[in-house]
């Protein structure tokens, strides 16, 4: 098949420009082909010799009269290997083009040749020239005279050498490129053929050309990725997991535990969940919510369903801290219902380490919580029924897959505090059945949100005296644990003194990923349980350390963390009973776009409308992470700017999948054969970055 066609095969690459394209993700002539631009120049304006200005960019199109090699008798670093001159005519007037040190050109350039010059004017000997214009022959231009398409490179390569391998590649294979969507589907949303639309987007002759490749590769690309979703979803129904039946008295033991009711949303959740552990195909589903709504709750219940059926279960996430913070919780539920839990972390001790794995393999641990230390080779389960993963989109489909074959089939259930739109969440992570928790438990109140300057920091900690005097704790947050070269960036270790002076008739501490693992655990059970006053750390204090009592929270260089992120925050105040305080200390010189992003989050506590706008500011490889979607290092498509199109493309995939899940029917063929293609793709994308 074309499109596997390796690229040191190609015309025009040697073992240089192989390792050139391979730094850019190339490895194969679809990959080349399918390596877009992603902006374009217009050179089509052609001007006359005698509308040319001084320091002014322009295009002629000239025919050579005249050329010369000259070698100045006192010669500079711009001349010891000679200038090389040509004056050119456009039929009506003459312009000298000059370059220097370039000797090489007596050999390219010859008198008569008709030639695309392009260049800024300057004035060189009293008469206006072109100084080391670029330049094209006319009948071969691929650079000028035309819209060029701008391809992302890295330092050191060329533009135009890496646009005449596309083009060359693009002529010599042209007869052997096949078509991958169905005549029935590119009818139906009006796209040109593949062959057309590959010229038209590398080489295209207007603009409109363009816009209508565009939209071809970028239908095709969504399409692609939903195809492989439902298939995905298809695949996992078919294997054979574990039915669980569900224990009524350790569900209601799991209830009396929590000591609160269950809003509708979670129950709603709940009820569906219990459906899909009680198949016999394993369970995959996604929770979303807000912060604060409840998602680890309802988590408690599937690890209750599954323990009490003689499984094990794995909660697996991002940061030691919150694994510390679940571990808490979790044995505080299960050990009166005569469970074990124990927690596994990288920074354990190894002796620690060893015996909990050890147990684990015997089976004589029921929940482990965890951090990415759970997906090591040595780390085994004797019969895991069920995988948490909480964070979702701080791990990767490869890492969920990873955990899960530690098992046969277990369920799997992963949570979500970064919420999006509905539609876009059903196509990014489709192959998951989807809940949403949209409310929160009732009787909690919203933080107030307001920004002050940094010459009123002494106002702030004046503010913080006094809730502390209150008997309430607070959080100080900063973006870097370390001195960096940026010297408005508030370091913890430059600040963690002062703070300690300011509020030294209180219990101050410092919590960052660099601390030892015991310590960690001190220092959250202590600020649980009020032994701390104020908590000095980094943004490892973003996700799931909940302690009511809380209600104060100062950022330093707010601009430095993400929207959704500065949300989940600002989540770690919002459970308390009492009025709560979330305030983010600004620097003069703040961008306008980091302006705007602050403004957002002081204007709504809504995670959703959040998480939108941080989508739109920042893009969806951003703001998911590079591991997430298979969208973050697409060809093309945003899946958040093309909407409409990503449904729609959802939708005819859905039709294929569900008429034809095999992909059997001839018309299906083309998809079939160009799924390994798009599988490679998805696959280099999530688990190469």
């Amino acid at each position: 098949m074309y499109r596997e066609i390796s690229i040191q095969y190609l015309k025009g690459v040697g073992p240089s420009w192989r390792k050139k394209l391979i730094k850019l993700g190339i490895y194969t002539l679809g990959d080349l082909l399918y390596y877009f631009p992603f902006r374009y120049h217009d050179k089509r304006k052609v001007s006359l010799i005698r509308e040319l200005e001084e320091n002014r960019e322009a295009l002629i199109e000239g025919k050579v009269l005249v050329r010369n090699l000259r070698y100045p008798k006192k010669k500079t670093p711009f001349t010891r290997l000679g200038i090389f001159e040509a004056l050119v005519s456009d039929g009506k007037d003459k312009i000298l083009c000059v370059w220097f040190n370039q000797p090489y050109l007596k050999n390219v350039i010859k008198v008569k040749d008709k030639l695309w010059i392009f260049g800024k004017v300057r004035r060189y000997k009293n008469r206006l020239c072109f100084i080391c214009p670029e330049f094209e022959r006319a009948e071969d231009s691929l650079n000028l005279g035309r819209i060029v398409g701008v391809y992302r490179v890295k330092e050191g390569m060329s533009q135009r050498r890496l646009r005449r391998i596309i083009f060359e590649n693009l002529k010599r294979y042209a007869h052997l490129i096949e078509e991958p969507l169905p005549f029935y589907i590119r009818e139906r949303f009006n796209l040109p053929n593949i062959n057309k639309s590959l010229w038209q987007i590398h080489f295209p002759s207007d603009l409109e050309e363009i816009e209508v490749s565009r939209k071809r590769f970028i239908f095709e690309e969504l399409f692609f990725s939903q195809i492989l979703i439902f298939l995905r979803k298809a695949k996992r129904r078919l294997r054979k997991g574990v039915a669980f039946s569900l224990k009524q008295s350790v569900i209601d033991r799991i209830k009396q535990k929590l000591g609160f009711q269950l809003t509708v949303s979670q129950k709603e959740t709940l009820s569906h969940l219990f459906e899909d552990m009680k198949k016999d195909y394993p369970m995959c589903r996604l929770i979303q919510g807000d912060v604060g709504c409840g998602k680890t709750a309802v988590a408690l219940f599937a690890i209750g369903v599954c323990i009490s059926n003689g499984y094990q279960a794995a909660f697996c996430v991002p940061t030691e801290v919150l694994a510390y913070q679940h571990f808490l919780t979790i044995s505080n539920i299960f050990k009166d219902l005569g469970y074990k839990a124990e927690i596994l972390v990288s920074s354990l001790p190894g002796r620690k380490k060893g015996e909990i794995i050890k147990k684990l393999r015997k089976g004589e641990i029921n929940i482990v919580v965890g951090t990415h230390a759970l997906l090591e080779e040595e780390v085994k389960f004797k019969n895991l029924g069920l995988v948490v993963i909480d964070e979702q989109h701080k791990f990767g489909v490869a890492q969920r897959v990873l955990l899960s074959k530690k098992g046969n089939n277990p369920d799997c259930l992963v949570m979500s505090a970064t919420p999006i739109p509905r539609s876009l969440a059903l196509s990014l992570y489709g192959d998951l059945d989807l809940s949403i928790i949209k409310e929160r438990p009732p009787g909690r109140k919203e933080p107030t949100t307001f920004t002050v300057s940094e010459k009123d920091r002494e106002k702030v900690y004046s503010f913080v005296r006094e809730k502390l005097k209150e008997g309430r704790q607070a959080f100080f947050v900063f973006s870097v644990i370390e001195e960096s070269e940026d010297e408005d960036i508030f370091s913890l270790e430059r600040m963690y003194e002062r703070i300690k002076n300011e509020f030294s008739s209180f219990k101050v501490e410092a919590l960052h990923g660099r601390i030892k693992s015991e310590e960690k655990e001190r220092i959250i059970k202590e600020y649980a349980e009020g032994r701390i006053d104020v908590l000095v750390a980094t943004s490892v204090v973003e996700v799931g350390l909940n302690v009511e009592n809380a209600t104060v929270m100062v950022v330093e260089n707010p601009e430095k963390f993400g929207l959704a992120q500065l949300h989940q925050l600002r989540g770690r105040i919002q459970r308390a009973t009492f009025d709560s305080y979330f305030i983010l200390i600004l620097r003069e010189n703040l961008s306008e776009n980091a302006k705007k992003r602050i403004k957002i989050l002081e204007n709504t506590n809504d995670g959703f409308k959040i998480a939108e706008e941080d989508l739109a500011l920042r893009g969806p490889g951003e703001f998911f992470g590079l591991r997430q979607t298979g969208f973050s290092k697409s060809y093309l498509a945003n899946p958040l700017k093309e909407m409409e199109l990503l449904k729609e493309a959802r939708k005819i995939a859905y039709e294929v999948i569900r008429k034809d899940p095999f992909l059997k029917n001839s018309c299906h063929r083309p998809i079939k054969e160009h799924l390994n293609f798009w599988l490679s793709f998805f696959q280099r994308d999530s688990e190469g970055s």
